[in-house]
């Protein structure tokens, strides 16, 4: 009896559409409203202390030690030892994150493991 591979179901596919394109908007917006609009830059430098300051001084230390990343590649290897709805849906939430913001070799090789997970037998669950 051959084994059943890891493919969500639509409801599944749905939440997982929901969160990439969640994901990659905040990453789009934050990149093109925050970290490369200078007058941002140098108003936030200057010492303004407002959520978007906050985030934009976040996503810089982020990519500043590959943090998206070494997250994503981390949850996507997870993800492929013991494929689940919840560290794929957290695995493409990091890699959309990071292809975005800058930390692209790293989340390309999280979405290549994420992708192969799809191809992993179920576990079965005593």
């Amino acid at each position: 009896m051959p084994r059943r591979l890891f493919q969500p179901t639509a409801r599944q596919t749905n939440w997982l559409l929901i969160v990439g394109f969640t994901t990659v908007g905040y990453a789009l917006w934050l990149r093109y409203t925050t970290l490369e609009v200078p007058a941002v830059a140098l108003t936030c430098q200057a010492g303004l202390n407002t959520w978007l300051c906050l985030a934009r001084r976040v996503a810089n230390a982020f990519f500043q030690h590959n943090v998206f990343g070494i997250v994503a590649l981390g949850i996507a290897a997870l993800n492929l030892l013991r494929p689940s709805l919840v560290l794929l849906s957290a695995g493409l939430a990091m890699a959309g994150l990071g292809l975005v913001l800058y930390n692209t070799l790293l989340s390309a090789y999280a979405v290549a493991l994420l992708a192969l997970s799809l191809a992993r037998p179920v576990v079965a669950s005593d």
